[in-house]
């Protein structure tokens, strides 16, 4: 095997377009490699430079070509058409079976040829989500102008031309710690002689060397790092040799909102805020520089600080400004604002949280206090949208109208009302937390609810892979948050609060099917539940499929499946004939002992399940059905169903749709797979 190594050297490229622009230069090579037998394929990205290097055949086999052309009787455009795509000659093809057929030998292809050739034409097609022209001809177009080629097999230059730019073997260094350009001859050498430039080209080393030298930069003041895996990996791809910095934060900003001093940070300076051993904010911040300064980093500091100090001056302007007027004297200004042209306007959006979150803390519980603080906190959950810090941090919505809530006491209690306004847009995403407590958790219900609600009656629903109003993010938000604390005792049905529209409560439960299915969990067997009755509270209708989950999973489970669509599918075919066989079957003693000490069992089963289960024990429930399996397994070896006499007949039946009905208490057993 041959070493294969491709770097394209540009300007900088931003952050977040390198990863993906690896696996752009991956996808367009594949087929190229196909041909080559690639292997150990390693891909390199940074600020500004990705690169590839990988093990190659030294040359595309030979092979032996045989393809089918046009009718002998086809027109002669059609024959010049197919001689010009193989790059052959009439000589070449042979007549058979009514077709022209071409049959040639293929010699082997070296491996420097076959890249020589294909290269140019596969880097054309690279997709950047923005690009630029440049150059004597202005036709070619990357993210960057495009600076210098290495293309290598074997150490050896592959020659060829990509717009301005013909591949050779040079590559250059850090800006100011290694200018200038060098020759390599390999992946290994290239790596190794830009580390001595100064360039950290493999990114997971450059992230973790980020990592560790923030954490340890942070643990000399005796501060951490507070976690911002994101941040982690935008600063990646920002620096090529990355030195660890800590800032001061003057004293006078430490009392704004740690998110506002925190985003401002993060979104505008590339900033990691610090906390203190008890997890409380520190005065100071961490950044990486690219570049080792002579005096330690000093005058970087001192010129980070001050860009600081003016962002957080901006901060400051808006945040005093904003507590000037009471959060409710906002309310107005969302009557001038559209939340949809079919919907209304954000103060009636308003109006319809309050009522909501209002009636969700009345069924979940709480008192005719609680109940007046989530409808005052649902009317001024959206009020922060129109202060100025908002205007300048879109992010920060709902966490400010939550400090807003709290600085101004106008008939809530800020206490209560300011953290429930600043989790209700939770959660928003799979790692965000959910919202705790009877106030903050009718507000986030009640705005996924008003969400889903409204768009569904609009028929504004999500279609395919569209949903550009987050829809289905909004139901598995309003799932997470009744499953996530049914722990706590949260108890909820749903279909009271969904203006009787059914089509979305099955909305919402396909989403919660999606989320067994994303967490690996059977959901069919949520589809045997729901098939059994018409609960609408999740978290007894999950309680209900956790239990059955764990039953099917015993060999009494799998039997007792096994016997209940044997007995259902019996009761389908003789239903048809003479049926339904529902009435009451015959008491009294049975001709078959297999018979009487099913019924009995099965009349024993009933009189523990059914009062286990209207007390939603589950468990006990479905371990009383678990214990007929062996009852209905020798039912069914020695007991003739169809027996010749009609009365006898007609009972057994009914002995079947009894234990069938036993069993729909808990599930339909005819959804289950397997």
């Amino acid at each position: 095997m041959a070493e294969f190594f491709l770097e394209l050297l540009s300007e900088e490229i931003p952050a977040r377009m390198q990863a993906q622009a690896a696996q752009e230069l991956e996808r367009l090579l594949a087929p190229v490699f196909a041909d080559l037998q690639v292997e150990g394929t390693q891909s390199f990205y940074g600020p500004r430079r990705i690169a590839i290097a990988a093990r190659v055949a030294a040359q595309k086999p030979g092979m032996a070509l045989e393809e089918r052309g046009p009718r002998d009787s086809a027109p002669e455009q059609a024959l010049s058409g197919f001689l010009r795509k193989h790059g052959a000659t009439r000589e070449e093809l042979v007549a058979e079976s009514g077709y022209y057929v071409l049959r040639r030998n293929l010699a082997a292809v070296p491996a420097a040829a076959l890249l020589l050739e294909a290269l140019p034409a596969v880097l054309q097609k690279f997709s950047w989500p923005k690009s630029m022209r440049w150059g004597a001809s202005g036709t070619f177009t990357w993210v960057r102008p495009l600076r210098r080629i290495i293309c290598l097999l074997d150490g050896a230059v592959i020659p060829f031309t990509l717009g301005p730019v013909t591949a050779g073997n040079e590559t250059e260094g850090h800006r100011i710690h290694g200018p200038g350009p060098f020759a390599v001859s390999s992946a290994p050498v290239w790596e190794e002689k830009l580390r001595e430039h100064r360039v950290i080209v493999n990114q997971d080393e450059r992230r973790r060397k980020i990592a560790e030298g923030l954490a340890a930069t942070a643990a000399t003041r005796g501060l951490s790092i507070a976690p911002d895996d994101a941040l982690l990996d935008e600063v990646t791809g920002l620096v090529e040799w990355p030195v660890p910095l800590i800032g001061q934060i003057d004293s006078h900003f430490m009392d704004l909102p740690p998110e506002v001093r925190e985003l401002s940070m993060r979104i505008n300076q590339k900033y990691f805020a610090l906390r203190h051993k008890d997890g409380k904010p520190a005065p100071y911040f961490a950044f990486i520089a690219n570049l080792e300064a002579e005096d330690g980093g000093a005058a970087i500091i001192a010129g980070n600080e001050r860009v600081l100090r003016a962002r957080l001056a901006d901060a400051r302007h808006f945040w005093d400004l904003d507590l000037k007027v009471p959060l409710n004297e906002l309310l107005p200004k969302l009557e001038k604002i559209t939340f949809h042209a079919k919907i209304g306007t954000q103060w009636e959006r308003a109006e319809r949280i309050s009522s909501l979150a209002q009636e969700i803390a009345e069924c979940l519980g709480a008192d005719g206090y609680e109940a007046a603080q989530a409808a005052w906190a649902g009317r001024l959950a959206k009020a922060d949208l129109v202060t100025g810090m908002v205007g300048e941090f879109p992010e920060l919505q709902g966490i400010m109208g939550g400090y807003y809530a709290e600085h101004s006491y106008r008939g809530w209690d800020g206490r209560i009302v300011g953290p429930a306004i600043r989790t209700h847009y939770q959660p928003k995403g799979p790692s965000d937390d959910v919202p705790t407590g009877v106030i903050a958790m009718s507000v986030a219900l009640a705005d996924k609810l008003d969400m889903l609600r409204e768009f569904f009656r609009i028929g504004e629903k999500p279609t395919g892979s569209g949903d550009p109003y987050a829809l289905r993010r909004c139901a598995l938000g309003i799932i997470r948050i009744i499953l996530e604390n049914g722990e706590n005792g949260l108890r909820l049905n749903l279909k009271p609060l969904m203006n009787g529209n059914e089509t979305l409560f099955d909305f919402i439960i396909e989403r919660l099917r999606v989320k067994l299915r994303g967490e690996g969990k059977r959901f069919d067997i949520l589809d045997a539940v729901l098939a059994a009755g018409s609960d609408d509270d999740l978290v007894r209708l999950m309680k209900r499929v956790d239990t059955l989950s764990a039953m099917l999973g015993t060999e009494d489970g799998k039997n007792l499946v096994a016997g209940y669509k044997r007995a259902a599918n019996i009761l389908k075919i003789e239903n048809a004939k003479d049926g339904p066989h529902s009435a009451d079957y015959v008491a009294g003693p049975l001709p078959d002992r297999e018979e009487q000490e099913f019924r009995d069992g099965l009349e024993f089963v009933l009189r523990e399940t059914v009062p286990a289960f209207e007390a939603e024990n589950y468990p006990q429930a479905i371990a009383g059905l678990a214990k007929l399996r062996s009852l209905v397994d020798a039912f069914f070896e020695k007991v003739t169903v169809n027996a010749p006499e009609p009365e006898l007949r007609r009972n057994r039946l009914r002995l079947l749709a009894r234990f069938v009905g036993a069993v729909h208490q808990v599930a339909d057993f005819s959804k289950i797979e397997g």
